[in-house]
């Protein structure tokens, strides 16, 4: 039996990872849960898994909560409860299935504790990947990775050495706009930036794939991730998502992980390592294979994927705030506030007004976060003004 933890049950990767669970009773119990605002689904979750542990994102929502249910539960909230359902003493594995540079925190503590993490938060290792990784090193904890790509590229290069690999190759669905010219990227609006072609996520990760920037973010989460170097890590777009990712070796071979486009599958990778469970999703036919293509991306429409080799030549900061930075400009854009295509631009003019820096303990993601939002803040204001 493996007792689990989920970091935002309420989410999109939440409630699949929930999905598998429920059929597997014999094998997963839920020991903690977190969520944000989504309390009457909370509330589902509670009655269905019996969870000993659950947090919320504030204490009026913790309130709530707790009049609403008769099976007894602790409930927190805020960032302190979020480290506590990461470090709740009977949970083996955590799924980091947080939104945003929120899931750094409690996924450093929950490494210290010794706990095994299923990583379907990017920002964890772009915020701080040298860190988080050196920790899991140090404790002996494993990072399994939930991302479709990163978990593709783990299967791959399983039972290979790492001098064997000549180049890691992310793909990526293209997102929906992926033959706008430059022109028609200027009138893209919130509700198209939301249709992706392919997944259906959450919305912050749904606008980061449309601006490509997710692919960015790939890259320096394999970097550290495979302790690859970043001129071995290539990208290309692949508009039918049925190849995951590969992995080129110096003999010429290639390996790919391929699958219909699912989460569950690289979810349930996670959850049963080291073996692969039985999960009711559709199966991938030779017949469904003869028109895969590929591209090249197309830098000058998406320049996103350049910040990311840029981002690491620098020291580790400059990747915190090429993340913190996204954050602010997505969430301005969701508000209607920031138009589509200025979102990479924020990003990329507070990475050229930051002085990078090496992060020597988590701690000092503290000023660098604040000095990104505030930065990226004030770059959108003054979009804003020339837009009046």
């Amino acid at each position: 039996m493996k007792h689990i933890s989920i970091l935002g049950s309420t989410g999109s990767i939440g409630i699949q990872t929930l999905d598998i669970i429920k059929n597997h009773p014999d094998l997963f119990k839920i020991e903690a849960l977190s969520a944000g605002k989504n309390i009457e689904r909370l509330k589902s979750q509670i009655e269905i898994f019996h969870p000993s542990f659950v947090s919320v994102a504030n204490k009026g929502d913790a309130d709530l909560l707790s009049s609403k249910l008769d099976y007894p539960v602790e409930i927190s909230h805020g960032l302190n409860g979020l480290i506590k359902a990461a470090t709740y003493p009977k949970t083996d594995i955590v799924v980091v299935a947080l939104s945003g540079s929120i899931g750094v925190l409690p996924t450093f503590y929950a490494i210290q504790k010794k706990k095994r993490i299923a990583l379907a938060n990017k920002e964890v290792l772009v915020m701080a990947g040298r860190i988080i990784m050196e920790e899991s090193k140090e404790k002996k904890v494993r990072i399994l990775p939930v991302d479709s790509e990163h978990s593709a590229i783990f299967q791959a290069i399983k039972g290979h050495c790492k001098n064997e690999i000549k180049d890691i190759i992310l793909t990526a669905s293209g997102g929906p706009f992926f033959n706008f010219s430059e022109e028609e990227l200027k009138n893209v609006t919130i509700e198209d930036a939301l249709a992706h072609p392919v997944w259906k996520m959450g919305k912050k990760i749904t606008i980061d794939s449309a601006t490509m920037i997710n692919k960015a973010m790939e890259i320096i989460e394999a970097r550290w991730l495979f302790d690859i170097p970043p001129e071995k890590i290539k990208v290309f777009i692949h508009p039918q998502s049925f190849i995951h990712s590969m992995v080129e070796y110096i003999d010429g071979s290639i390996i790919a992980q391929m699958a219909f486009p699912d989460m569950r599958i690289p979810i349930s990778y996670a959850l049963f390592f080291p073996k692969r469970g039985k999960i009711n999703v559709p199966c991938l036919s030779a017949k469904d294979l003869p028109n895969l293509s590929f591209y090249e991306p197309d830098f000058l429409r998406f320049p996103a994927i350049k910040l990311a080799y840029e981002a690491l030549k620098a020291p580790d900061s400059m990747s915190a705030v090429l993340n913190i930075s996204n954050e602010v400009a997505v969430n301005s854009f969701l508000k209607g506030e920031l138009p589509f295509y200025q979102i990479v631009n924020v990003v990329k003019q507070t990475m050229d007004a930051h002085i990078p820096h090496m992060i020597k303990k988590i701690e000092d993601l503290y000023p660098i976060n604040e000095w990104a939002k505030n930065k990226a803040m004030e770059i959108i204001d003054k979009i804003k003004r020339k837009m009046v």
